[in-house]
């Protein structure tokens, strides 16, 4: 294992429910931009791992979602990562930029609403979640 990878499997390991939550979202959007970037330039190839592996942080963050959460909350959650990964399918199978856009733009939202709910937690003093799964 090189440095890199050991330094991100610290990372991840000593990271909050919360961190991993927003380094699970920065993932999503490194690729699916990256993916975006190789299909518009025409390397159709060059993007499908990159939308694959952004579609299956889509679908941990499905898996990742608390049974206790209130089921409103859940359901509204899980249709908006189906839909993010719905949009990366589409993105990789039709080879269409919109699609990735689309995502993108799930993505970032979702990547800014946990950040700020993440920063208010921290400054309130209010714990994170104990266990070691994705809070939402």
């Amino acid at each position: 294992m090189n440095p890199g990878q050991r330094y991100l499997e610290t990372q991840v390991r000593t990271a909050s429910p919360d961190q991993l939550l927003l380094m699970l979202l920065d993932a999503a959007i490194r690729f699916t931009s990256q993916g975006r970037e190789k299909l518009d330039g025409g390397d159709v190839p060059g993007a499908s791992p990159l939308f694959l592996r952004a579609q299956a942080i889509a679908l941990e963050l499905v898996a990742a979602l608390r049974p206790e959460l209130d089921p409103a909350l859940r359901s509204r959650l899980s249709a908006l990562y189906m839909f993010v990964h719905t949009r990366l399918v589409a993105a990789n199978v039709e080879h269409v930029t919109a699609a990735a856009d689309d995502a993108l733009k799930i993505l970032g939202t979702l990547r800014a609403m946990w950040a700020e709910a993440a920063a208010k937690m921290k400054a309130e003093g209010t714990p994170a979640a104990g266990d070691a799964r994705v809070t939402a």
